[in-house]
């Protein structure tokens, strides 16, 4: 028979067993939780990714679209030299044209009836500048709201001096009496200077006396027959920094020109 010790010394190993047995449940029982524990981080973490995927995907459309109807900047700089067109190329007739504009996000087609035979020379050089996409992309660089209404084109330098490379004159359909009514479309010259006709036009959205000068008067060319209320809404938000003549507050920019 087993001795009082040795009985002893084997229920001290059954125990030392047992505590080992529970000791290694309890480690694998913690690693199980620290698995559960990466995995579900793991999860959290992919599904945060996919939310802000989502989101991002969700959103991009309206953010194209914002794009998509913003204004583009016009460009300014300097364009090719041209050649001034014969007033023959007027053709003695009235043409239609149109300045596909906009400033913001608001977009218009401002229509244009040019005479062609009572200021042939100045229609021809409009008519040619256009077709040759001398317009495309340019800006109005000035805006007057007191003594004169009018907003200013055609500079692609946005200097007030940039020109298509020639000049012309004489003064051609000036009015009389000096005044100018809402939706006259006229040519922008130097004071004194006949012969100082370029690129630069005058869009009058409010009728405005503008004194003759030693040149004469100034050039008549055409009439705005639609969109005069898309250059009147720019003309309401004023002048950058609050003056009474300069770069309107919010930029145009004429973005193509189409004639016929």
């Amino acid at each position: 028979m087993a001795s009082t010790k040795q009985r002893q010394r084997a229920q001290q190993a059954r125990q030392a067993e047992k505590r080992a047995q529970r000791q290694a449940a309890k480690r694998a029982h913690k690693q199980r939780l620290w698995s559960l524990v990466a995995l579900f981080t793991v999860l959290a973490l992919v599904g945060a990714f996919v939310v802000a995927a989502l989101i991002n995907n969700n959103a991009a459309p309206d953010d194209a679209a914002a794009e998509a109807g913003a204004c583009p900047a016009a460009v300014e700089e300097a364009r090719d030299t041209y050649e001034l067109a014969d007033p023959s190329v007027a053709e003695d007739r009235t043409w239609t044209v149109t300045l596909q504009a906009c400033s913001g996000d608001t977009t218009a087609d401002i229509v244009l009836e040019l005479d062609g035979a009572a200021a042939p020379q100045a229609v021809a050089s409009f008519v040619t500048l256009a077709q040759d996409g001398y317009f495309d992309g340019t800006g109005c660089h000035r805006l007057t709201t007191e003594g004169i209404f009018v907003l200013q084109c055609g500079d692609p330098t946005f200097t007030g001096s940039g020109s298509p490379g020639y000049s012309f004159g004489p003064v051609e359909n000036a009015p009389d009496d000096d005044v100018y009514p809402a939706g006259t479309l006229a040519m922008a010259r130097r004071g004194d200077d006949a012969n100082s006709m370029g690129s630069q036009f005058f869009l009058v959205y409010e009728e405005s006396t503008i004194p003759s000068d030693s040149a004469g008067g100034y050039t008549v060319f055409g009439t705005i027959t639609s969109g005069l209320d898309f250059v009147q809404a720019v003309a309401d938000a004023g002048v950058a920094e609050g003056a009474p003549d300069g770069p309107p507050a919010n930029p145009v920019t004429i973005e193509g020109v189409e004639t016929q």
